[in-house]
């Protein structure tokens, strides 16, 4: 039987979860996605990119949210919080990651409607994202989200290759 998966802000990121963030970003960007990371990803890299985005939560300028698994963080989302003056309704939805071995199990979903509540509740009425992955878009398309277009060769993969990014945004509810 699988193990239930926890999804939970993390309003404080201590060095346990930075460590596993790192972990799940290490395998994501070792797996070929394009998440503004190149190879080789180092641990160092990882690590400190998770202690900016600790710092800018802490700021309240996004919101980190991880998912867990008996006690070990295999996905994360966040929300970037912090907009342009004249974008006080909308936020992006960011490094949307599920560890290789979490996946198929309904953490990218759980984690996206997590955010997309999170968000509401920050006051964000509208969510953008983009993804260069196929199987994220099947996950967003599945949860509401519309396609706006994709621009090509907007990236690079983490080997070098150019790659597509689609463009998605969502209006939210109460």
């Amino acid at each position: 039987m699988a193990s239930a998966i926890e999804i939970r802000p993390l309003q404080t990121i201590g060095e346990r979860d930075i460590e596993g963030l790192s972990d799940v970003l290490i395998d994501c960007v070792e797996g070929g996605a394009s998440v503004s990371f190149m190879l080789p990803m180092s641990r160092a890299k990882a690590e400190l990119f998770w202690q900016n985005a600790a710092a800018s939560a802490a700021r309240g300028e996004r919101v980190v949210l991880a998912a867990f698994d008996a006690g070990t963080i295999v996905g994360t989302v966040q929300i970037i919080l912090q907009q342009p003056e004249n974008q006080p309704h909308r936020g992006d939805l960011a490094k949307m990651l599920v560890h290789r071995r979490a996946r198929r199990r309904g953490v990218g979903a759980a984690l996206l409607t997590a955010a997309e509540t999170s968000a509401l509740a920050a006051g964000k009425t509208l969510l953008v994202l983009d993804t260069a992955s196929n199987d994220a878009e099947r996950l967003y398309a599945r949860q509401g989200w519309q396609r706006c277009g994709q621009i090509p060769s907007y990236a690079l993969l983490p080997h070098g290759v150019p790659c597509a990014t689609t463009i998605y945004f969502k209006f939210l509810r109460a």
